[in-house]
């Protein structure tokens, strides 16, 4: 694939300007989020430079051939409307072809929605984010190694192979478990995040979501649903947890069977 003029790959010395970019956006990202972007990721991580810095940025991250996952559509706001998220998208998708990758999905906000239906993506379901307010977002340690952790159940739910992402994620998270059930939960940048949460019934979730905010009680959390579960969101109103906005539609671009979310 011949590189998109403007567009560069992401280095690591491109995280602090990288993390700014998000923050500017009001996301919760850390530069550990971003880090592990690049590790997993690195010929999937692009930048578009003006002015000698970095203005914009857009991420690919593939799970196998099946799935891959479009984030981190970013433009720092004294450089918007110059078409650099289109263009960086525009040599995401021609990268994700040249993989041979059969489906995109991304989590759209109202401002980049009409710009990825234009690019053939398709709403398929809607998220929310729920916010438990806190007093800090105190820091969410990983305490032990969870290698042996199943994740037949995930592969099921996500439908595709997420092992290296959960595998990484599990070295900087406390990952709680019980039989056929687990919980991740890790640092952001202005509250920590619940999940991934994968479980067989709504009480093995609710043992590993009450064992860990007990954990860190006065700690401000945030965790994002699917309006459709319904068992999340009675746990989620009942732990104190409020909902914050109703993001986009989830867009899909392409086809892909067998994939529940």
């Amino acid at each position: 694939m011949q590189s998109t003029p403007g567009v560069r790959p992401l280095r690591f010395a491109d995280l602090a300007a990288a993390i700014e970019l998000s923050a500017a956006a009001g996301w919760n990202q850390t530069e550990d989020d971003w880090r592990m972007l690049l590790e997993l990721a690195p010929q999937g991580c692009f930048g578009i430079d003006s002015d000698g810095k970095l203005v914009a940025t857009t991420t690919l991250l593939p799970y196998g051939q099946q799935l891959a996952w479009i984030g981190m559509v970013l433009t720092q706001p004294s450089y918007r409307h110059r078409g650099f998220a289109r263009t960086l998208l525009a040599h995401a998708l021609a990268k994700a072809d040249s993989l041979g990758i059969k489906t995109l999905k991304l989590d759209a906000t109202d401002q980049g929605q009409p710009l990825y239906e234009k690019l053939g993506f398709k709403a398929e379901g809607t998220i929310e984010r729920w916010s438990r307010p806190g007093s800090a977002n105190l820091p969410v340690n990983a305490e032990e190694s969870h290698s042996d952790l199943a994740l037949a159940p995930d592969l099921v739910v996500f439908g595709a192979d997420r092992s290296a992402l959960l595998a990484r994620l599990a070295t900087r998270s406390q990952v709680h478990s019980v039989p056929d059930a687990y919980l991740f939960a890790r640092a952001g940048r202005r509250t920590a995040y619940l999940g991934p949460c994968v479980a067989r019934d709504p009480q093995s979730a609710r043992t590993l979501i009450t064992r860990t905010l007990k954990a860190t009680i006065s700690g401000a959390w945030s965790w994002d649903l699917l309006p459709k579960n319904r068992n999340a969101i009675a746990l989620a109103s009942e732990l104190g947890f409020i909902r914050q906005r109703r993001a986009s539609p989830r867009p899909r671009r392409h086809d892909l069977c067998n994939c529940r979310f």
